[in-house]
């Protein structure tokens, strides 16, 4: 018990590393530093596949069968890693809006 109880808190941790990382890009973006919101990007990803390496094994020892206990803190970490991977998806999108403004700006400037 306390062997999953560690694995879910992994969970929890490398998708609220992810959610976090990609909150700091957007931030970097916004200031037009466009190198660390790709690093921070980069680590969202990094992050993000860490903890989705952890919900597949938690899927294959379920079997699909019930075989792993689902209580609140498995849903809780389950709905971390959803809002982290959504929120990566949203911030890379933002992050791209942010460049073509620039961008944009860039050529009327001229």
């Amino acid at each position: 018990m306390q062997e999953m109880e560690s694995t879910v808190m992994e969970l929890i941790i490398h998708s609220g590393e992810a959610r976090s990382s990609s909150m700091q890009a957007l931030q970097a973006a916004r200031k037009h530093n466009w190198q660390e919101a790709d690093a921070l990007l980069a680590s969202a990803r990094d992050a993000a596949r860490e903890a989705h390496k952890i919900q597949t094994a938690l899927i294959g020892a379920d079997e699909g069968c019930g075989k792993i206990p689902v209580n609140l803190i498995m849903v809780h970490a389950q709905d971390h890693l959803m809002n982290a991977m959504l929120c990566r998806d949203l911030v890379e999108e933002l992050i791209y809006l942010h460049r073509q403004v620039q961008e944009l700006s860039k050529t009327h400037l001229q």
